[in-house]
């Protein structure tokens, strides 16, 4: 895709939080070229508003907050992700109440919807943050690499769980293999930690409608599991919404090991600041026998890109 897109028309999609269990609704409304993703707390007076950029993420405790110093959206991967998976560069998103629709706990109702709604090229070229040379980031047993290649996400999870275990799976970063392979893993979590998490005020929505939980040796969901690998899909799925803070699409191969909301953002920033290993690029646009070439400085600054 050379150009930027944004939406054909007005989104309406409701719900109800995961974590704190409140009604939510929202509306995504398409947004002229280099807006980029921004979030309006519409139900907030003087209505605060910020950009989904890793730069606004406030808290990662199983979920990705973002705010303006204070949480104002909670719980935004699984939209963001969608988001990043159709090709949406640019969208206004008014938000009633704290928390993104947990919707059956997956992306694939947002991606649905997002595709039916439609979308519209915009007169201005898309950029990319593109790999020169490899980045990693490690603590422990964890990892998390992106380095040249056609664009493609491999992660690997390890869960002292009999239905987990070591599980990996690798996906080329297309729309396609998104909303075919990706898109419809849920989150999932342990009814041992229920208990816990509702103490601190998370899974106050979760049920079985929004979320795969497991007891000690089963699914605890009459359906059982969409795919028999559906925990690292998931996975994938929330790196992607990560990864979608970077502004930009990433072109390059990411790789993750044991990662988590909180891992992927301290990647992201590590990832920002090797500025040698990678370049913004915008692809040339040819106007007859014009050429013209266009440069973006994304919100968090960065390099100029190079046509």
């Amino acid at each position: 895709m050379v150009w930027q897109k944004t939406l054909a028309r007005p989104l309406t999609i409701t719900g109800i939080g995961l974590h704190q269990g409140r009604p939510a609704t929202l509306t995504v409304f398409p947004a002229a070229a280099n807006t980029g993703i921004r979030l309006v707390r519409e139900d907030l007076p003087h209505r605060p508003q910020v950009p989904a950029l890793y730069t606004s993420v406030v808290g990662t405790a199983r979920n990705t907050t973002l705010g303006d110093g204070q949480p104002l959206f909670f719980t935004v991967e699984h939209l963001l992700a969608a988001l990043l998976g159709v090709g949406v560069d640019n969208a206004l998103i008014l938000v009633e109440g704290p928390e993104i629709p947990i919707m059956d706990g997956s992306a694939a109702p947002f991606t649905e919807r997002l595709l039916a709604t439609g979308f519209r090229l915009l007169p201005e070229p898309r950029t990319y943050l593109v790999m020169r040379r490899p980045v990693e980031y490690r603590e422990g047993e964890r990892w998390m690499r992106a380095s040249p290649g056609q664009p493609r996400i491999t992660y690997t999870i390890d869960f002292p769980h009999p239905l987990i275990g070591r599980q990996r799976y690798s996906i080329p970063l297309n729309t396609s293999a998104f909303c075919r392979e990706i898109a419809p893993a849920r989150t999932f979590g342990f009814l041992k930690e229920v208990e816990q998490l509702r103490s601190q005020g998370l899974a106050l929505g979760g049920s079985l409608d929004n979320a795969l939980v497991l007891g000690e040796e089963q699914v605890l969901n009459p359906e059982g599991l969409r795919f028999p690998d559906e925990f690292v899909r998931h996975k994938i799925l929330d790196v992607m919404g990560d990864l979608a803070l970077l502004g930009v699409p990433l072109l390059g191969r990411v790789e993750v090991v044991r990662g988590s909301h909180d891992f992927h953002l301290r990647f992201i920033h590590h990832l920002i600041s090797q500025e040698e290993s990678w370049r913004l690029w915008v692809p040339p646009i040819y106007n007859r026998k014009l050429r013209r070439s266009w440069s973006f400085t994304p919100a968090w600054g960065g390099v100029p890109a190079q046509a």
